[in-house]
């Protein structure tokens, strides 16, 4: 609906021939609406009373300098594309523009081709920018049914769930050691119509296999040694609810058999028993490992694997994570310090940045344990650097802002190319070598890289797509 409505343009010009040369060229745009002011503070007017979806915006007025209309843009998050205009073009200035949120930089004289391709550009951007926040603001979620996150692959998790939840169809849980595989579990039974029933979990990995069978189905007085009364199992105690089988590819070979005709039938006999019982449960099982490579391996029974793999749910590792790094601390923080009646309410900025640079190869768990670590062994407001514990803080690399921040911007441009100390090259190529030599420092990370380009991890993927399609 918004891609249909007229889009309004705002020029703000305060030549007036330029400003009736710029609307000339833009009079074949029918679906644009343009207004024209040639002071700043009209501009600021117009921003704060209706802002507009597109701002063509001179650098310099007679009452302000145009990158502090653009710097109101970015502090207030206006849903407004800028493209810079001026006459004065030079690198640096460029650069600033990009940095300070510009959507293009246009010197003057351009022609009206330049011109139209350019708003052509921004109109586009501004489109799927607002689809992108409607999407956000109506489907995203930074927190489900115990876990954190708005990233894209926690949003297609959440949605896995939501549609797996109401059925009776068996759930394969797979990720790595601290995604949250017992909180997905947790979550599918919760969504169920099963939630007022038990949710009993039992972890195959930790139970000695002679015990296991026992533990699952139960055993009646003098099964065994040291069996000196009846004992319901979890199949048992799960009835009507939602029997959670972790890391089941650690279960033994027969054992495995003795499941498989559960599953089937609904029915077990208790270890020592002879009467058959029946219970309506719903299975959802999990595994750090690889459960077709266990099935190859001859470890885990192929029948049984394609009776419990109805429904596949892969929890991604927090390194494919970035964006939820910072809402896991935040909300860690907050937590631990309210538990341990501590002040802390943030992180300094090269603590954040260590904690945002680190691989988290024990995930969420390992997030939350070095958080805690903090929250207990440490006091003050912040959290300082010299406070983040080893491995994080043993890991951290070379500090990408002492290399680029530090320096000068006509420096940084220098580095990246030094060609342009005596030629000057398009803007977008002075643009793509910055955004790529950023992430080569941040060894690949995207969101690291755009926080140090004073951007958005959006502007930066957007770049990355076109560059590649192109």
């Amino acid at each position: 609906m918004w891609a249909r409505m007229k889009k309004r343009v705002l020029l703000v010009e305060d030549s007036p021939s330029l400003a009736a040369v710029y609307q000339g060229y833009l009079e074949s745009k029918a679906e644009l609406s343009i207004e024209h002011v040639d002071t700043g503070r009209d501009a600021m007017v117009r921003l704060m009373q209706s802002p507009p979806q597109l701002m063509l915006l001179d650098l310099k007025l007679p009452d302000m300098n145009g990158m502090e209309i653009l710097k109101y843009v970015e502090e207030n998050s206006l849903p407004t594309e800028v493209i810079i205009m001026t006459a004065y073009g030079t690198v640096d200035s460029a650069v600033d523009a990009m940095q300070g949120g510009a959507f293009d930089f246009l010197l003057k004289p351009f022609d009206a081709k330049r011109l139209i391709v350019t708003v052509d550009n921004a109109i586009e951007h501004a489109v799927l920018s607002q689809e992108v926040q409607t999407y956000r603001e109506t489907f995203a979620r930074q927190s489900y049914e115990g876990f954190i996150g708005e990233s894209l692959p926690m949003q297609s998790v959440y949605r896995i769930i939501d549609s797996a939840a109401g059925s009776n169809a068996t759930v394969f849980i797979t990720g790595e050691s601290g995604t949250g595989k017992e909180v997905c579990a947790n979550a599918i039974h919760s969504r169920s119509p099963r939630q007022k029933s038990p949710f009993i979990a039992l972890n195959c990995g930790a139970i000695p296999k002679d015990l296991m069978e026992s533990e699952i189905f139960g055993h009646v007085k003098g099964a065994f040694t040291g069996a000196q009364s009846n004992r319901e199992g979890a199949a048992a105690r799960s009835n009507g609810g939602t029997l959670f089988l972790d890391e089941i590819c650690e279960m033994d070979l027969e054992l495995q058999t003795k499941l498989l005709r559960f599953i089937q039938t609904g029915t077990y006999q208790a270890v020592g028993g002879s009467q058959m019982e029946q219970v309506d449960v719903r299975f959802v099982c999990a595994t750090n490992r690889d459960p077709w490579l266990e099935v190859q391996e001859g470890r885990f029974r192929e029948d049984l694997y394609y009776r419990l793999h109805v429904i596949p749910i892969a929890l991604p590792p927090l390194r494919d994570r970035d964006t939820d790094v910072k809402l896991l601390l935040d909300s860690f923080l907050t937590q631990y310090a309210t538990e341990e009646s501590k002040q802390f309410t943030g992180f300094e900025q090269d603590a954040l940045n260590t904690m945002m640079d680190y691989s988290w190869p024990g995930n969420v768990r390992q997030l939350q344990n070095i958080v805690r670590n903090i929250v207990v062994l440490n006091n003050g407001e912040l959290v300082a650097q010299e406070m983040i514990p080893a491995p994080v803080h043993s890991n951290m690399p070379m500090h990408v802002e002492k290399k680029v921040v530090g320096m000068t911007q006509h420096a940084v441009q220098a580095a990246i190319n030094p060609a342009l100390t005596s030629t000057v090259i398009p803007l977008w190529q002075v643009e793509k070598q910055a955004i790529e030599n950023a992430i080569e420092q941040c060894d690949g990370n995207i969101p690291k890289a755009a926080a140090l380009l004073d951007v958005s991890a959006s502007t930066v993927y957007r770049k990355l797509e076109k560059w590649a399609k192109a």
